[in-house]
């Protein structure tokens, strides 16, 4: 009985060492990823920053100084360093910047053991721009791979007063012209953050000016008013202050331009919604 069980073990060992996954392995069994979840799992640099054109680095090798440089990364992805002459590091992690830097200094036999050390001291090959109604509009460096519009939004000091609701991201992916519009509010509210895209070198995300109705007449407050979202009249003349002791809600008048162009003029309940750049007109009462 001993000698069947120590070969037993013997063998499930010798199956696990190989990695031969089987279900009728009675011991230690291993698993080969499949090709999908191999496809699925993320890259070591997927979460890194890549290098790119305009990004000043500086290069350090313990115990060499005059191997120390700061430079500034070509447009195409280059930059020259004592001993090896022009490297390619545009496009690469800084771990791999480091790891081709050492690689060649080993290889040509000038330093036996570097260690190399990279440090982005300027992001400027990857940014994004933010424009229209946030607070502070421009461009922003995309320090790390893995950035979300809502990160490049806060970067921008997020959605001025006077910016609506629906942000619209342009750019490109996979060299295919990209452009979607989101949901700011849907965005927060959903369980899923699947329209926070992630943000690539050159998008540019837009905010557009908030819908706006406007009031005049007998109301306590005419003028122009932002549209928030299933806005009634009822609640738009209450945003403006009220109708005065000469309004009369009989005299109650919406003007709307149609799709042709023209203007209409619609009669509404109080309960009717309005629409963007509607103009609500209040009547003075005649007793």
């Amino acid at each position: 009985m001993r000698n069947i069980f120590k070969h037993t073990v013997v063998a499930a060992v010798a199956v696990t060492v190989m990695g031969l996954a089987s279900p009728s392995c009675a011991f230690g069994q291993v698993a080969a990823p499949s090709a999908s979840a191999a496809a699925s799992a993320p890259s070591s640099t997927d979460s890194e920053y890549l290098l790119g054109a305009g990004d000043v680095v500086r290069i350090s090798v313990f115990q060499n100084p005059d191997l120390t440089l700061e430079v500034r990364v070509s447009e195409n992805g280059v930059i020259s360093y004592p001993l090896l002459g022009n490297l390619r590091i545009g496009g690469k992690s800084v771990g791999q910047a480091e790891r081709l830097i050492a690689d060649g200094l080993r290889n040509g036999n000038f330093v036996k053991q570097p260690q190399v050390s990279l440090l982005v001291l300027q992001v400027r090959g990857n940014q994004a721009s933010v424009l229209g109604q946030v607070n502070r509009p421009g461009r922003f460096p995309i320090e790390v791979a893995d950035m979300r519009m809502t990160d490049l939004l806060a970067n921008a000091g997020g959605v001025a007063v006077t910016g609506a609701d629906t942000v619209t991201l342009v750019g490109q992916r996979n060299g295919v012209p990209f452009r979607k519009q989101i949901d700011l509010p849907g965005l927060f509210r959903s369980s899923g953050r699947e329209d926070d895209v992630r943000i690539e070198n050159g998008d540019v995300l837009y905010v557009e000016r908030a819908p706006m109705v406007y009031i005049y007449g007998e109301v306590q407050r005419p003028g122009p008013l932002r549209l928030e979202r299933g806005m009634t009249v009822m609640q738009a003349l209450a945003a403006g202050g009220g109708l005065t002791q000469r309004g009369t809600e009989k005299g109650l008048r919406v003007h709307r331009r149609a799709a042709d162009g023209r203007m209409q003029i619609i009669q509404p309940s109080m309960d009717d919604t309005i629409a963007d750049g509607d103009v609500v007109y209040v009547r003075e009462s005649l007793f």
